[in-house]
């Protein structure tokens, strides 16, 4: 069996939880960067050892970092993300690399990044240099669909869940939030809206692509035709060929609902996916509902959902998970992993099903990612 390592990024740095093949015992290594912004980190699965880092720095600002050997050390990107200025289109500054994406397991040195505000790039040599793609980034219609770049998210409007189909490297998915979800069949030369059965806010128009909030979209690893995702405006599950979402999320329970940022699917059972929903009421509190935090598993599809909470605090928890902050291992019986607004890292063994405390005291936890280690 893989050793097993936990990639934790913080808004005070970053660390590194080493656990063994049974995920009892746990090595803390870090902080990395300690003081600067982590908003995620990831490791190459292709090679093993390669981290990235998407860092905000107060004397270097956007950034990304990258270590060959697991973290021992760092280098800096040669040219982190940056958007092209052109005439007649307004010019736009990386305020931060939000989302980092490996590319196709044929494509060794080939990753995606994700900025706030919204904005897509691509690196061919490992991260070491960053280009816009500007088919999103300089496109009119993609601006349009950006909004402004003030458009009620706490630190920003995002460019996230970048989705590589393993079947096919020139398939990409991503989602903006706000601006709906796009994919590609050429590589990202080219994109296609995929917001149909999609809902907004009431009040705002449906037909109006920059009213689309995704949260988070999530790929089926066992059936890449199946997309599941977490939106301001439900869950959802979208069955390819077809190109309609269906909201599954109205079978959670009344009294929770369906609103919420992070989303997983299982790696080997595609009917199986996890959601962590936050207090949905008229004032966004952005809690867990009743300060009961819990996570809900569907294993049909999403016609039933079933909560998951022993072992997590009964009462008066009053975090909630951020978007990039819950993660699945691969294992034979997967377990979940997820990091609080609050600074505490779980893990849920056997699927979720008993949860268990791994730290506390750590600085606010953007994003949890987990990767198998050879033993």
């Amino acid at each position: 069996m893989s050793q097993v390592v936990i990639l934790v990024a913080t808004r005070k740095g970053a660390w590194l939880f080493h656990g063994d093949a049974a995920r009892r015992d746990w090595r803390v290594d870090g902080p990395h960067f300690l003081g600067h912004v982590i908003t995620h980190l990831q490791l190459d699965p292709r090679d093993g050892r390669t981290l990235l880092a998407a860092a905000k720095t107060g004397h270097l600002g956007p950034t990304i970092f990258r270590s060959t050997d697991l973290g021992r050390s760092w280098t800096e990107a040669k040219q982190p993300p940056a958007f092209a200025n052109l005439p007649g289109l307004p010019a736009r500054s990386v305020d931060h690399t939000f989302w980092l994406t490996p590319g196709h397991a044929s494509e060794r040195g080939t990753w995606y990044a994700g900025t706030s505000p919204q904005g897509l790039f691509r690196s061919e040599d490992g991260g070491a240099t960053w280009t816009p793609l500007p088919s999103v980034n300089d496109d009119a219609q993609f601006r349009a669909w950006m909004g402004t770049q003030q458009d009620g998210t706490p630190d920003g409007p995002k460019l996230h869940s970048i989705l590589v189909d393993p079947r096919d490297a020139a398939h990409l998915v991503f989602g903006m939030s706000g601006g709906g979800v796009h994919e590609s069949h050429d590589a990202g030369r080219s994109w296609t809206p995929r917001v149909e059965g999609m809902e907004v806010v009431e009040g705002f128009d449906v037909n109006d692509i920059s009213c689309h909030d995704p949260h988070c979209l999530r790929l089926c690893a066992s059936n890449p035709d199946r997309l599941w995702q977490q939106n301001h405006c439900g869950i959802y599950r979208l069955d390819g060929p077809g190109r309609r979402w269906q909201r599954v999320g109205r079978a959670m329970p009344e009294r929770v609902g369906d609103l919420g940022f992070p989303m997983l699917v299982h790696p080997r059972d595609a009917d199986t996916a996890w959601v962590f929903p936050m207090d949905g009421s008229d004032v966004w509190p952005r809690t867990a509902p009743l300060g009961r935090p819990a996570a809900y598993v569907t294993r049909d599809g999403g016609e039933h959902w079933q909560r998951l909470a022993e072992g997590l605090p009964e009462e008066q928890a009053w975090w909630t998970i951020k978007r990039q902050a819950m993660a699945v291992d691969d294992q034979a019986t997967p377990a979940l992993y997820l990091g609080t607004t609050g600074g505490e890292l779980w893990i849920g063994h056997d699927e979720g099903a008993r949860w268990q405390n791994l730290a506390r005291h750590l600085p606010e936890i953007y994003a949890v990612e987990v990767a198998a280690l050879p033993a």
